[in-house]
């Protein structure tokens, strides 16, 4: 079982709710924290915040869709914490619009964001990774294996994964990496206050219903199934229930239940 300290361990994202969490839950094992995230002045707060804590911590104003910054990010963080041994692609964007009111532009951001993103820094860390045996740890989503009511941009962006991420586990089995998929279910973050409407601009009456999970419940499990070297994470009972009857009652799961496990209400 893999062991964290003096580990480096990147995390996309990293100024949001679960990256955050996570953060902290690698850190507390001693590992070492490359903060990649496009907020800058939420990096620097919270990179100085984590040095607080005794963890060493550096952050990375980079903007994952874009190849050419992360191309040239990721040796950049080699160069100041020696290695990359954990790539966590926590990144993420969801949007609550119709397939036919949505702009073709919504589909590109969220294909850029949630996909492209976790390609390009899959890629750039990989070489490093296989020299350590290390870890891809790839947040996905209940619209990963199930369609779910206005969401057909993020479940394309989330199926994606998917196939992307199976088939790299694949390739690396004999290699000794590890590419585990998390399916964190509904969890009290913000994605859904910016979340992505059918033009591109951000909601502002969206809110999560239903029970959600802390961010820091979901780092635990994430921590533990890493040391674990688990492929799959699904933490919800709903989303295991949903990833079952979607894949043997499609049609049931059509009717009766992707329009009630949406996870949002409209204010």
């Amino acid at each position: 079982m893999p062991r964290y300290r003096n580990k480096t361990v990147v995390i996309t994202g990293a100024c949001g709710g679960i990256g955050r969490a996570l953060a902290l839950r690698f850190g507390e094992a001693g590992a070492r924290i490359a903060l990649i995230d496009i907020r800058e002045e939420q990096l620097a707060a919270f990179s100085e915040h984590l040095q607080s804590r005794n963890i060493q911590a550096q952050g990375y104003l980079c903007d994952i869709s874009d190849a050419e910054q992360v191309e040239k990010t990721f040796p950049q963080i080699i160069s100041d914490l020696s290695s990359i041994d954990v790539l966590i692609n926590n990144a993420g964007v969801v949007h609550h619009s119709s397939f036919e009111d949505t702009r073709p532009e919504v589909f590109r951001r969220l294909m850029d964001i949630n996909y492209f993103g976790a390609l390009h820094c899959t890629r750039a860390a990989l070489s490093e990774l296989l020299a350590n045996q290390g870890q891809i740890i790839t947040m996905s989503s209940m619209s990963g294996f199930a369609p779910l009511w206005y969401r057909s941009a993020y479940a394309a962006s989330k199926h994606a994964l998917h196939g992307l991420f199976d088939c790299l586990r694949i390739e690396m089995r004999d290699k000794g990496l590890s590419v585990m998929l998390v399916c964190p279910g509904f969890t009290a973050t913000d994605i859904y206050r910016n979340a992505l409407q059918a033009d591109g601009s951000v909601s502002t009456n969206l809110e999560m219903r239903g029970k959600a999970t802390t961010p820091a419940d979901v780092a635990e499990e994430i921590y533990n199934a890493a040391k674990a070297r688990r492929r799959l994470l699904v933490m919800s009972n709903v989303d295991w229930r949903a990833r079952i009857i979607a894949r043997l009652l499609p049609g049931f799961f059509e009717r009766h239940l992707a329009h009630r496990i949406s996870g949002v209400r409209i204010n």
